[in-house]
């Protein structure tokens, strides 16, 4: 019986490090992706975002009661600020997120709360590394795992040591590069203006604008399909539609058209304000000098069944301003009657260093300026989020705001009101229409590429861009001005970093415990069989008796 229990148990057990040997992980297997670094940059003496870049750390959920040194995973559904802090009080070696390629796919309340804590975490400084990564199936795979782990941390003593010790895969997370990070203080700023001439040689000037970069946790992942990419093609279709109407002498208005695209506006519209130095501080001969009916600034218009104008101070009556808001709301009120319509009146702050909105660039050189937008709010957190994709944008609705734009600036500009024309005339329609296929293939091409403020002058898809709306404005618009601003090394407006992408490693490995077990279990399988070998004669005895118990 001694020999058939010794038997059965020396099987049993190398049957079972078999098993744990064959089911384990190569220590060598590894997964290289790439993750970028969330936004590092100094504004003045406030500095923003992480500090860190380097990690070599086991990844973990966030669920993990203990985080330290460890490397946390979580998906967009699991971040919050409250745990990003958790992360950090913990000191967590580094916090990577997972990107979903698919951003509709998550629930829009989960959308709007990563757009909160994103907004919240970028106004802080960390040292610890935050990446985000894309979804691949090796990642999900991680994720799921190390998901799992944390949920046995509900199971028993026992059963969480020995599926930590045999069933459990670690995974080590690591970005090696040992290069400092360093600091960027040439960026170019670019700026591009383009005019449509009116009548006469001091006809009145309208002014145009948007800013075209975006902004996000992450600069190269950061979009901004409603902010700004939908102002931006708004524009420019409004540049192609009124050229047509200023190409013709019969139907020239008495009013110059100015357009602008401005760089840095996320960065406290660091371009618009240069420019309008540029225009006012420096030019001989400007447009902005003087004779300024208003300027116009688009931001985010691709989405919502609202439109606000910002200003800085009401309009007064009987000024130009006024009675294009007044031809504005009669627009919408005529066309668009389900489109709800308001004036928000927000004080400059001069105390503060950042503006809210562009127009408040202008109204600090007393140029007459508001902003259009379906935001409300100049806090809104979708003005800078890498969940701001083509998800975000309605066609129908970017399209119906560029059409009350362009009708209300034709009725102002050839004044129809006064004319007797009837409340819902229509300037734009056949030929002179919105053409769905330009301003998708527009919204399409702008969000395509990440626009952050970092990337359009060191990048050749980047360099590209701008050059191609510099291309678009030549095509429509005439005395195109290309301004490239560059910043005082020595003092900056804004100090970029770099290591903004990075290539990591994932290598899928048994943790050390897991050694420790199969090394016991192998010296439990050499003892019995150097047992069996020591009592050889004594078992073969028993052996031989049992035998022959058994045929008798």
């Amino acid at each position: 019986m001694l020999w058939r229990d010794l038997s059965v148990a020396a099987v049993l057990l190398l049957l079972c490090v078999q098993r744990l040997h064959g089911s384990a992980l190569p220590a060598v297997s590894s997964y290289e992706f790439t993750a970028y670094r969330m936004q590092q940059y100094n504004v003045a003496q406030h500095k923003h975002g992480c500090r860190g870049a380097i990690v070599v750390a086991e990844a973990r959920s966030v669920d993990e009661p203990v985080l330290t040194r460890r490397c946390v995973i979580m998906k967009v559904l699991d971040f919050s600020t409250e745990k990003f802090l958790e992360a950090q009080r913990q000191n967590a070696a580094a916090l990577l997120i997972l990107l979903p390629k698919n951003i509709s796919s998550i629930p829009h309340d989960a959308v709007q709360s990563f757009m909160v804590s994103e907004s919240e975490v970028l106004l802080k400084e960390t040292l610890m590394p935050v990446y985000v990564a894309p979804e691949d199936e090796q990642l999900l795979y991680m994720y799921e795992e190390v998901k799992q782990a944390a949920a046995t941390r509900t199971s028993s003593i026992f059963i969480r040591v020995l599926r930590s010790m045999v069933t459990a895969t670690a995974f080590q997370i690591l970005v090696s590069n040992n290069v400092p990070i360093k600091a960027i203080t040439d960026n170019a700023i670019t700026t591009l203006e383009g005019v449509l001439p009116g009548k006469g040689e001091d006809a009145p000037t309208i002014v145009i604008t948007a800013h075209y970069d975006s902004y996000g946790l992450a600069p190269w992942l950061s979009y901004g399909a409603d902010s700004n990419a939908s102002g931006v093609t708004i524009l420019l279709e409004l540049a192609r539609l009124f050229q047509k109407l200023f190409s013709s002498s019969s139907t020239r208005p008495l009013y110059n058209l100015m357009f602008s695209l401005s760089g840095a506006g996320k960065y406290n519209f660091l371009g618009t304000k240069r420019w309008i130095e540029e225009n006012m501080d420096h030019a001989e001969s400007s447009l902005l000098h003087d004779n300024v009916e208003f300027v116009l600034c688009l931001d985010t218009l691709a989405n919502s069944d609202e439109l606000y104008m910002h200003v800085s101070r009401p309009p007064k009556p009987d000024t130009p301003m006024y009675s294009f808001i007044q031809l504005l709301e009669e627009v919408v009120s005529s066309r668009f009657p389900w489109v709800k319509v308001g004036l928000v009146h927000k004080k400059i702050n001069l105390v503060e260093s950042a503006v809210a909105w562009e127009h408040e660039r202008y109204s600090l050189r007393r140029i007459p300026s508001f902003t259009l937008s379906h935001m409300e709010d100049p806090k809104s957190q979708l003005r800078g989020s890498i969940l701001d994709t083509m998800s975000q944008v309605d066609f129908r609705k970017l399209k119906r705001n560029g059409i009350i734009i362009a009708e209300a600036l034709a009725r102002f500009m050839y004044n129809l009101s006064d004319k007797g024309s009837p409340k819902d005339v229509q300037v734009f329609k056949g030929q002179m229409d919105f053409q769905d296929g330009r301003m998708s293939s527009l919204m399409s091409f702008l969000a395509s590429v990440p626009r952050a403020a970092q990337l359009l002058d060191k990048e050749p898809s980047h360099i590209l861009l701008v050059n191609s709306l510099e291309h678009e404005f030549k095509r429509y618009l005439q005395q195109v001005l290309r301004h490239t601003f560059r910043q005082d090394r020595r003092d900056p407006d804004i100090t970029f970093f770099d290591q903004m992408s990075q290539p990591v490693v994932m290598y899928r490995v048994k943790p050390a415990a897991f050694d420790l077990f199969l090394g016991g279990c192998i010296a439990a399988y050499l003892g019995i069989v150097y047992y069996t070998i020591q009592n050889f004669g004594y078992l073969y005895t028993k052996l031989k008796a049992a035998v022959k118990s058994k045929h008798q």
